[in-house]
């Protein structure tokens, strides 16, 4: 017991120590992982054959993974992507087995290992991928969907490369290992459902198990999770979510499934369930750990015994793969037309070989089909591949991003020739509503935007608008700067956006300029730099959705109206007093104790207005809110019935 002890704790403060540094430097999490695995496996010593073993464990971190991902997808929106699924996802795994079996025959590599090699390769990482575009907000970008549907079908391809596998075993390789597989053989039978079944029954027992996943999933699970949340006892729901994860897994592992298919389907099955988001929270820590666990398991177990006996093998089967990936990866982006970065991110994040690949390379020995010296050594290609993958991301991050936002910002810019009365610096999705407000009232509007895919959309649906960078003062100029009146700042970059205000108003005082902030800091930057009206970006647009959220509440609309009215004007008044304890701060940390303070006196001020009964202090502005007055109604009938009176008697 003190030994499992100790490796636990050896593993917690590698990833302690490593992570967080890692993330600093901007490695990313993943290798942190990596590089602390290394540290305690091969460098120091202080892991050993263990590793392996608790690697078979901690790839269950990828199976919950899956189920997560398989979670945040309805099944309409998986049939919807269909299309990239099959075509991209289908070519990117079939020319990569074909490319790199026909160098391993080049190499007079035997074909069944040669085509071994290729479906081995053709993987790539999905738990390293995934949870990378989480890391860095990349998983909704045009090269995050597009590489999220490549491996969505690896992983459902892993399922036929299992059934494929074992009908390329080499004669002569089990007859060396005669003995291994009667012990093997004996074992899969104890844990297998489908052992010895003939074609037919072993079709049904897995239609037979995949049909219970996705009805138990669709009808039992809705009771079953009711039921237990009853209990109140949240553990509870978190054994129960474990159970069905590890159930699912057991079944599909039973029948000779991949257990990381299985689970993915139940999350898809269960994507519309309530209970969605309760799974998905309590699953994601144990996910977390497992992944983090696998990653080091993967540093640990690199043999740099056999690395270094074969170090230059190894590195160029590595580089070369991960070239040939790539180079089939960017042929797919130009015939899917996947542009700009977006190609780069996709050929880049799944140009190594996956996790999965571990798994199959122990199956094609298993099953006597790759010898096991070359299996080791594809081993450490798949490992060091992993292994370089964050590399290949802060590349992405560090040369290729800047070097197209650099190109599309020499790109010459439009020739403006027109001007108006106001200019408009960024048409993102603030931007936008500030030009449709002033152009449906009949306001000249020069619109300027850095992005040129910006300003594509804005033409395509008839808005008239400017390629170009508004910090420019030549395009300033261009755009009738000295004859404008006003000036609207709504770029997303907020230096920009505080440089701009400064130039304009120490260079064009007479023009006012209506800036966008991002939040309270910013808006105090630039106040600062002198713009003449700021607006924070989500201020109004929150402060409407309390006031739905209060009317759903029940509150009556018209004392609605009122505490949003009391809220903006203590807010407004307030501003200048927060405003000036932001300027007097000389701590340079801008919220420093006095502020914080005095914003706690503002949230007390607030609440306090909005609990006086203000039913006879109506403002002038509320006019149109004010209820009638006491004794309207009585009044109203009185003249009715005097009304109706007069009428009768003629």
């Amino acid at each position: 017991m003190t030994g499992y002890f100790l490796q636990a704790f050896i593993y917690l403060v590698a990833a302690v120590i490593a992570v967080p540094l890692a993330k600093r430097f901007g490695l990313g999490s993943v290798l942190g992982y990596l590089i602390a695995g290394v540290v305690i496996g091969p460098v120091v010593g202080l892991v050993g054959d263990e590793t392996n073993v608790i690697q078979h464990f901690a790839e269950f971190g990828v199976v919950m993974m899956l189920f997560v991902v398989g979670l945040e997808l309805e099944p309409k929106m998986l049939w919807a992507m269909r299309h990239r699924l099959m075509g991209l996802g289908g070519l990117q795994v079939g020319l990569t087995t074909i490319a790199v079996m026909a160098i391993a025959l080049w190499f007079s590599i035997q074909w069944s290992i040669a085509l071994t090699i290729g479906l081995v390769f053709a993987l790539s990482s999905t738990a390293i991928v995934l949870q990378t575009f989480n890391e860095k907000g990349l998983g909704k970008t045009e090269g995050g969907r597009n590489a999220f549907s490549v491996l969505l079908f690896q992983d459902i391809a892993v399922i036929p490369m299992l059934a494929f596998i074992p009908l390329l075993a080499l004669p002569e390789l089990i007859d060396k290992a005669q003995l291994a597989v009667g012990e093997a053989a004996e074992h899969h039978e104890e844990i297998s459902l489908v052992a010895g079944l003939p074609g037919w029954a072993y079709g049904l027992v897995i239609t037979a198990a995949i049909a219970m996943v996705v009805v138990g999933g669709h009808y039992l699970s809705r009771p079953l999770f009711r039921f237990v949340a009853s209990s109140g006892l949240r553990e509870i729901f978190t054994a129960t979510a474990l159970m069905l994860v590890i159930g699912i897994a057991a079944l599909m592992s039973l029948v000779g499934l991949s257990p990381a298919l299985g689970t993915f389907l139940a999350g898809v099955v269960l994507a519309n369930s309530e209970f969605r988001h309760e799974l998905e929270s309590n699953i994601d820590p144990f996910k977390g750990l497992l992944l983090g666990l696998f990653f080091i398991t993967v540093g640990a177990g690199i043999d740099f015994g056999i690395l270094a006996q074969d170090l230059g093998l190894i590195l160029g089967l590595t580089l070369g793969l991960m070239l040939l990936k790539a180079l089939v990866l960017l042929l797919l982006a130009v015939v899917f037309k996947i542009r700009h970065s977006d190609k780069w991110l996709f050929a880049l994040s799944l140009a190594q070989a996956g996790e999965f690949g571990f798994v199959l390379l122990s199956f094609t020995v298993q099953n006597h089909v790759i010898p096991m010296e070359m299996a080791q050594v594809l081993s450490l290609v798949v490992a060091l591949s992993m292994f370089l993958t964050p590399g290949l991301f802060i590349l992405f991050d560090k040369v290729i991003v800047p070097r197209y936002r650099q190109g599309s910002h020499q790109r010459e810019a439009d020739v403006i020739d027109e001007q108006g009365t106001v200019i408009i610096a960024g048409v993102g999705r603030f931007g936008q509503i500030v030009n449709r407000m002033l152009t449906a009232n009949g306001v000249k509007t020069v619109v300027l935007d850095h992005q040129v895919s910006q300003v594509d959309i804005l033409r395509s649906i008839n808005v008239k608008s400017y390629f170009g960078d508004a910090t420019r003062p030549d395009l300033l100029h261009t755009a009738g700067i000295e004859e404008a009146s006003l000036l609207v700042v709504a770029m997303d970059n907020p230096e920009s956006t505080t440089e701009l205000v400064k130039y304009v108003k120490q260079t064009y005082p007479r023009v006012k300029v209506l800036a966008r902030a991002f939040d309270r800091g910013h808006a105090y930057i630039l106040h600062s730099a002198g713009a003449d009206h700021i607006q924070k970006e989500t201020f109004h647009s929150s402060i409407e959705l309390g006031v739905d959220a209060l009317k759903c509440l029940g509150f009556h609309p018209f004392q609605v109206e009122q505490q949003k009215n009391t809220f903006k004007r203590i807010e407004q008044r307030s501003s200048k007093i927060l405003y000036q304890a932001w300027c007097d701060d000389s701590s340079g940390e801008r919220f420093d104790n006095n502020y914080r303070k005095l914003f706690i006196e503002l949230e007390e001020t607030i609440k306090a207005a909005m609990l006086k009964d203000r039913s006879d202090k109506h403002a002038t502005s509320e006019r149109g809110w004010t209820p009638p007055p006491k004794g309207y109604d009585e009044v109203l009938d009185h003249d009715d019935a005097q009304r109706a009176d007069n009428d009768a008697n003629g």
